[in-house]
């Protein structure tokens, strides 16, 4: 096997993107304080056509160079708000029609793997800081709480690694439309 070349990737342009059709999803960031992690969730969903980041509390915004290390330009490709508040975000997707989904270990989480999503609606997933987890305030205001099955010592994965395989997950099961 041989590897692709830049050519052969058929990457098309920031523009072209911002044009592109979008999967019916919006990422909500809640007090993500790494601009690694914030960085690296702007690069997955550029690669999943995620409809838009929302930015709430401590999480920082572009132009960072820091989020730039790890987004490689999709900071400009994707579209993105910040909200000082994150039930100020939550209210004005419910306001729109998306279903609000927090992800985190709460009593009575539906595991991400049994989580039925209607290709008829849209969503939006709550990921929240890294060692306090979505804030209770936004998990109350949620529709659904979803859970990561794990079987290990450890009970949490890296905000950007859960952000992946869920934005994985919701791409095969709603598409780009």
């Amino acid at each position: 096997m041989e590897k692709k070349s830049m050519s052969e990737l058929h990457r098309i342009s920031c523009e072209e993107f911002k044009k592109a059709p979008k999967m019916p999803l919006v990422v909500i960031l809640d007090d993500v304080r790494s601009l690694n992690n914030i960085g690296s969730i702007f690069r997955t969903a550029d690669g999943f056509a995620v409809e838009s980041i929302y930015l709430c509390g401590i999480t920082a915004c572009p132009p960072s160079v820091e989020i730039h290390k790890t987004a490689l330009g999709a900071e400009d490709s994707v579209e993105w708000l910040y909200y000082e508040d994150v039930c100020e975000a939550i209210k004005k997707l419910k306001c729109k029609g998306y279903k609000i989904c927090a992800i985190e270990q709460v009593k009575g989480s539906i595991s991400l793997e049994q989580f039925i999503i209607n290709d008829c609606e849209k969503y939006a997933v709550i990921l929240g800081n890294e060692v306090k987890g979505v804030q209770q305030k936004a998990v109350d205001m949620s529709n659904y709480c979803i859970e990561l099955p794990q079987y290990g010592t450890k009970h949490s994965l890296n905000v950007s690694i859960t952000a992946g395989i869920v934005m994985w997950e919701f791409l095969n099961k709603l598409g780009i439309k």
